[in-house]
C-alpha cells in the first residue's frame, strides 16, 4: 500500500502561481523522498506553465535520477496543431531537464477530445496524437504511457480497447466520486483493471473537499478512529486499491507532506466495520448539500437531453459543498455526457425539454439551474 505520490499542482508559493517558495518546496521534495516515495506528478499547464520547471529545480537538479519517477502530461485540451505537437512534447523535456519521462499521459482524455462533439472524431484522432506517443516511446523518451480520464466507464472500456498500448490510466477516484453517477470512479476503475492496466489516483481527497465533513459524520469517524485525520480516510480508501502505481495528493505544505506520508506509512485496510462507517459518513455528506441524494433518488428515471436526471442534480449539488466551487472534478463530465448521448456541445444551448415527475410535478427549472451552472463552470 506504499504508493503515495506527489501532486505538482498547488505548490507553495509567495507572490504569485510561479513565484515558488523553494525553501519549503525542496524541504517538501525531500521529506517525501526520505520517507521512501518516489512518484511526481507535474503537467504541461499546472502553475501557469511553470510546475514542470520548479520540478526541475527541486527534485531532478537536487537528486539521484534513479531516485525517483517523474510523470507529466501532454495538454490535450490545449488542442495543438499536428505540426506543433513535437515542439510541445520536447519544451517538456527542457523544461524538466530530462531525457525521458518515466510516466507519460495524454491529459484530459475524454468524450469531445478523443470523438468531438459530433461523434465524428476529436483532436485527439485528428492530430494522430496517440501516433505521436507511441514513437517517443519507441525512441526511449517515454518508459510509460498512459491518459488521464474524465468521461463515462463506457467511453473509457473503448478508449481501452483501441489503443493497447496504454499502459495505465489516471482517474478521480474517492469514496464520493466512487458512486457518482457522472464522474463514475468505481465503474471506471473496473473497466481498467478488466483491460489489465494499471491505476493512478488524482484527486483523492476530492481537492480538499473530503478534508473536512459535517459535524455528525466527523463524530462518527472519530469516534470509530480518534488519532485520524478525517482526510486520511479518503486516502486510505485509496490507498488498499488494487493496481495502483500512485495515489496522488496535491501537497502545499511540509506539515502536508508529513502527514500524509505518515498516513500511507502507517495505512491498513478498511476493515468491515470502517468501510461502514466511512459510507454513513458519505451518506451525511451527500445529505448536507443543498439538494439532498434522498430527493434526488426519486429523479432516477428521469432523463434530461440523454443524461439521467439525477445525475445531473447530484453532480450540481455536489459541487456546491467543495472548498472550490467551480474547479470540482464533477463539473466537466455534464459536456461529455450530453455530446456522448446526442452528439451536441451544451455550451451552443440545448432545445427546450420539459421534465416532469410520474406524478406530474414540473423540476424543468431545477435540472435547468443545474445544467447552466455547470456549463459556466466547465473548463
Amino acid at each position: 500500500m506504499k504508493n503515495l505520490g506527489f501532486g505538482m499542482m498547488r505548490l507553495p508559493v509567495k507572490s504569485g502561481p510561479t513565484d515558488f517558495d523553494y525553501d519549503q518546496l525542496n524541504a517538501m521534495v525531500d521529506a517525501f523522498l526520505e520517507a521512501g516515495y518516489t512518484y511526481f506528478d507535474t503537467s504541461f499547464v499546472y502553475h501557469n506553465g511553470e510546475s514542470e520547471t520548479a520540478v526541475r529545480k527541486a527534485l531532478i537538479e537536487r537528486h539521484p535520477r534513479d531516485s525517483f519517477t517523474v510523470a507529466t502530461k501532454f495538454p490535450t485540451f490545449n488542442l495543438v496543431p499536428e505540426n506543433e505537437i513535437e515542439d510541445v512534447f520536447q519544451s517538456q523535456l527542457d523544461k524538466l531537464g530530462v531525457e525521458y519521462v518515466d510516466y507519460y499521459l495524454l491529459h484530459n482524455i475524454q468524450n469531445v477530445y478523443y470523438d468531438g462533439y459530433d461523434g465524428k472524431g476529436g483532436i485527439v484522432k485528428t492530430t494522430h496524437l496517440f501516433d505521436h506517443a507511441k514513437k517517443w516511446k519507441e525512441d526511449g523518451k517515454i518508459r510509460h504511457l498512459g491518459i488521464s480520464f474524465h468521461s463515462s466507464a463506457k467511453l473509457l472500456d473503448r478508449v481501452l480497447a483501441e489503443h493497447p498500448e496504454i499502459e495505465f490510466v489516471q482517474i478521480a477516484l474517492n469514496p464520493i466520486d466512487w458512486d457518482s453517477e457522472l464522474v463514475q470512479a468505481g465503474p471506471c476503475y473496473d473497466v481498467i483493471r478488466r483491460h489489465g492496466r494499471k491505476v493512478v489516483i488524482m484527486e483523492a481527497v476530492k481537492g480538499g473537499g473530503l478534508a473536512k465533513l459535517p459535524e455528525e459524520a466527523e463524530a462518527l469517524m472519530k469516534a470509530a478512529h480518534p488519532d485520524w485525520s478525517i482526510a486520511s480516510w479518503s486516502v486510505r480508501f485509496c490507498l488498499e486499491k488494487e493496481d495502483v502505481i500512485a495515489v496522488l495528493s496535491g501537497m502545499s505544505t511540509l506539515e502536508q507532506v508529513q502527514d500524509n506520508t505518515a498516513t500511507s506509512n502507517k495505512a491498513e485496510r478498511l476493515t468491515e466495520e470502517d468501510h461502514k462507517v466511512l459510507a454513513e459518513a458519505m451518506r451525511i455528506y451527500r445529505e448536507s448539500a443543498p439538494i439532498k441524494q434522498s430527493e434526488i433518488e426519486q429523479y432516477k428515471d428521469l432523463v434530461y437531453h440523454g443524461v439521467p436526471v439525477s445525475a445531473i442534480l447530484q453532480a450540481y449539488s455536489i459541487c456546491q459543498i467543495q472548498p472550490n466551487p467551480g474547479f470540482s472534478d464533477d463539473n466537466n463530465y455534464l459536456k461529455n455526457a450530453i455530446a456522448e448521448a446526442e452528439h451536441v456541445d451544451f455550451h451552443n444551448g440545448l432545445e427546450k425539454q420539459t421534465v416532469s415527475t410520474a406524478d406530474g410535478k414540473d423540476i424543468t427549472e431545477s435540472v435547468e439551474k443545474a445544467v447552466a451552472w455547470l456549463t459556466e463552470n466547465s473548463f
